[in-house]
């Protein structure tokens, strides 16, 4: 997921949401699933964490 941008990954994440939604995926790959659907929240919520950061920062530096 290191080379994965915001974007990807929240698009990932919503096709996922889809087919669970949709009641797609069996009991056997609706883990799997699930697990990454999880990685992907971590990830978008880091990246989120991340630019808030590095927004604040500049601003400050030109406040």
């Amino acid at each position: 997921m290191q080379n994965m941008t915001y974007t990807e990954a929240r698009k990932e994440l919503e096709m996922i949401v889809s087919a669970i939604e949709s009641g797609e995926p069996d009991v056997d790959t609706l883990t799997g699933k699930v697990k990454r659907a999880s990685e992907l929240i971590a990830f978008c919520r880091r990246k989120l964490t991340e630019t808030d950061k590095d927004l604040r920062k500049i601003l400050d530096d030109i406040a």
